[in-house]
C-alpha cells in the first residue's frame, strides 16, 4: 500500500519552508535560509491552518501547534525525546541534559542530541530551544545561523522568565 503525501512550499521572513503531510499528519518541515522566487500559490486544504500558524510564528507571534503529526518512521526513544522537547515553553531554552532528565534517563543527553538531529519537524518540535549545558548552541539540522534566528525571534517577542543556566543567544 503506497503512502500518499501532500506537500507545500512557501517563503517566510527567515527563508523557505517546505511541508509534507500524510493522511496521519504532518511528517516533515524543512527550513531553508535561501528563499527561491516562486509564484504565490495556495496551500492544500489540509495545510491551510498550519501555514497560517507558521506565518504568524515567523512574524513574531507566540503560536501553539496542535497539528497531528506522522512520526511513524521514528523510534520510541526519538518520539519520547521529541514529546519532551515540545514541553519547552516559547522563548525559553533547556539543555540536552534537562531533556534526558525529564525522560527519566539522565545519562542519555548525547542520545537526546542524536534524536534531535533527526527531528523531521523543526519549529513544530522546537529542537532549536535545546542548547548545551554551558549555554552554547550545540547543533541544528538547519544550521546554527537558523537556530540563532529562531531563538532571537522568540526572545524578542517574549517576556517569559528563562531558566537561569539556559540563556537565549
Amino acid at each position: 500500500m503506497s503512502r500518499q503525501l501532500i506537500s507545500f512550499t512557501f517563503d517566510s521572513p527567515i527563508g523557505r519552508i517546505s511541508l509534507t503531510a500524510s493522511a496521519k499528519g504532518l511528517s516533515a518541515l524543512t527550513l531553508s535560509p535561501q528563499p527561491t522566487p516562486t509564484a504565490p500559490n495556495q496551500p492544500p486544504r489540509q495545510l491551510i491552518g498550519l501555514v497560517k500558524r507558521l506565518e504568524s510564528y515567523f512574524n513574531g507571534r507566540k503560536v501553539i501547534f496542535p497539528d497531528k503529526l506522522d512520526l511513524s518512521t521514528a523510534t520510541p526513544f526519538q518520539i519520547k525525546v521529541w514529546e519532551t522537547t515540545r514541553l519547552i515553553p516559547y522563548g525559553e531554552t533547556r539543555s540536552y541534559h534537562w531533556v534526558a532528565e525529564q525522560m527519566g534517563q539522565p545519562a542519555a543527553a548525547r542520545a537526546v542530541g542524536q534524536a534531535l538531529a533527526r527531528n523531521p519537524l523543526p519549529v513544530i518540535i522546537p529542537c532549536h530551544r535545546v542548547i548545551a549545558g554551558d549555554g552554547k548552541l550545540g547543533g541544528y539540522s538547519g544550521g546554527l545561523e537558523m537556530k540563532q534566528k529562531l531563538l532571537r525571534l522568540e526572545q524578542l517577542k517574549t517576556t517569559s522568565v528563562r531558566e537561569a543556566r539556559s540563556p537565549i543567544i
